[in-house]
């Protein structure tokens, strides 16, 4: 119907201005050939001043006909005027925010909720009109409701990731991890801000912040980084500032379902050497509601980019979904034991960004006489942004990584990891730092090498995939021809 109106009009413009533009051609060659007339024919003869009257009259007349065609114009625009909401309406349309929300919005309303959108990558605009501690449907399998956990776990600090997020995104993340985390295995939140713009995330989160530490004194620390550090080096920051035994790195646009404490921090009490992942569950990132992820353990392509995988059929096999998913990687979010951490060293600080640090972990973790569970007790919901705001491409950062992690780790597969990235392994810098001088560093190689010797009793590379495949799958793949552990 828009579109019908428009071209209707456009016709009706065209018409007349057509017709405006033949009357301006004729008046231009009326008076070129008068001027022609009186300068060439009858140069020498003074016009006569009844014929310049007759000139200005036929001036007039014309102007009058220019006045009256603008006016004609002025008033068919007035008369059949575009509705305001299509008006508006039409640049919003090919937005994904709009294509199953906010149909109802004024186009002031859609005007701010695609200016949000655009610089958070989810819809602002409606998390800040929905309540901090809405409800959460239970999405745990039922066998989780009748498991029983100790009385004497350890303390786990929070620590949350950001720059630039949505303020209410970021509260409903903290309401969420204290409201549905029992008050006495929450010891502290940390929220790690890497240099965010935003100045709501200064003085309103200040405010928020003073409030619960009024109540609670010293509850939610706050460390403020000068310049972009990115996401991995964030999280070793609030590493360092975690007081309590266990600590969980998360992003900070996530909310905690019910009952995801106690599963988690039971594994890590009875094996210190455990690194946790939760099962994610989806947070639209157009309206908000929570969508139901299947059960899945976290693996990687030999992009070393992180993929959700089928759980190994000796999961399946126990016929018991609250059994923990043994995992060759990990997604992102996670959950472990602070002294242990610390003792196979933290994440790669010399990874930019982020991408790949969680395969690395995972690998490493493995390689020094660890293991990776997800647990399908522990749910938490995620936003899975519609784009990444805070970076232009990720591609370079995330290629760069993975080849570092090949370079430390991977030893004879580390070809695969060349090739998946198209990139010639032989190819050096002229530095001899590495390829092309980006990934490779003889400070960032020694510091590595150090961890690996640690951890090297455990078996070479060869002997972990080996052993991971053999665990996690009954039928091996074959990692020489595929990436390990993609989907078959």
């Amino acid at each position: 119907m828009v579109c019908t109106r428009k071209t209707k009009t456009l016709v009706s413009t065209c018409v007349i201005l057509s017709g405006m533009t033949n009357i301006i051609c004729l008046l231009y060659v009326g008076w070129v050939t008068n001027y022609i007339a009186s300068v060439y024919v009858r140069g020498q003869e003074p016009a006569p001043d009844k014929k310049l009257e007759e000139d200005k009259g036929d001036t007039l007349k014309i102007i009058e006909r220019l006045d009256h065609l603008e006016n004609v114009i002025k008033q068919h625009i007035q008369e059949a005027p575009a509705k305001p909401e299509e008006a508006e309406a039409e640049p919003f349309t090919d937005s994904s925010l709009f294509a199953h929300w906010g149909q109802e919005l004024s186009p002031e309303g859609r005007r701010m909720a695609l200016k949000q959108f655009q610089y958070y990558g989810y819809n602002a605009y409606l998390s800040d009109r929905l309540p901090l501690d809405r409800p959460l449907p239970d999405l745990r399998p039922s066998g989780c409701r009748n498991l029983s956990f100790p009385d004497s776990l350890p303390e786990v600090s929070i620590v949350f990731i950001f720059v630039n997020e949505a303020l209410s995104v970021l509260l409903r993340s903290i309401h969420s991890a204290i409201e549905r985390t029992p008050p006495h295995l929450l010891k502290e939140i940390i929220l790690v801000d890497d240099n965010s713009s935003n100045e709501e995330l200064k003085e309103k989160l200040t405010e928020y912040v003073d409030k619960v530490n009024g109540q609670k004194p010293g509850f939610i620390k706050v460390v403020r980084h000068s310049k972009q550090e990115g996401l991995i080096r964030s999280r070793v920051s609030g590493w360092r500032v975690a007081t309590a035994p266990v600590v969980a790195l998360f992003d900070a646009h996530v909310e905690f379902n019910v009952g995801w404490a106690e599963p988690v921090l039971t594994r890590i009490k009875e094996n210190r050497k455990r690194v946790i992942s939760p099962s994610f569950d989806n947070i639209k990132y157009d309206n908000f509601e929570i969508e139901e992820y299947p059960l899945a353990a976290q693996g990687f392509d030999w992009e070393l980019w992180c993929r959700y995988l089928n759980p190994p059929k000796a999961w399946w096999k126990l016929e018991n979904s609250t059994a923990p998913i043994r995992s060759p990687a990990l997604i992102g979010c996670f959950i472990v034991d602070r002294q242990y951490f610390q003792e196979i060293g933290l994440l790669d600080e010399g990874m930019e960004v982020y991408g790949g640090e969680n395969v690395e972990l995972g690998i490493r973790v493995w390689q020094c006489g660890g293991s990776v569970e997800v647990l399908p007790c522990s749910r938490i919901a995620h936003i899975e942004r519609a784009h990444k705001p805070y970076t232009e491409d990720l591609t370079a950062h995330v290629r760069r990584n993975a080849l570092r992690v090949a370079e430390v780790w991977m030893d004879e597969f580390k070809s695969h990891v060349y090739m998946a990235w198209n990139i010639p392994q032989e190819v050096e810098s002229p530095h001899g730092d590495g390829f092309l001088g980006v990934w490779w560093g003889k400070k960032q190689a020694n510091k590595k090498t150090n961890i690996r010797l640690n951890s090297s009793s455990h078996g070479s590379t060869r002997v972990l995939f080996t052993k991971l495949e053999q665990t996690l799958n009954p039928n091996p793949l074959h990692v020489e021809e595929r990436g390990l552990m993609t989907r078959h």
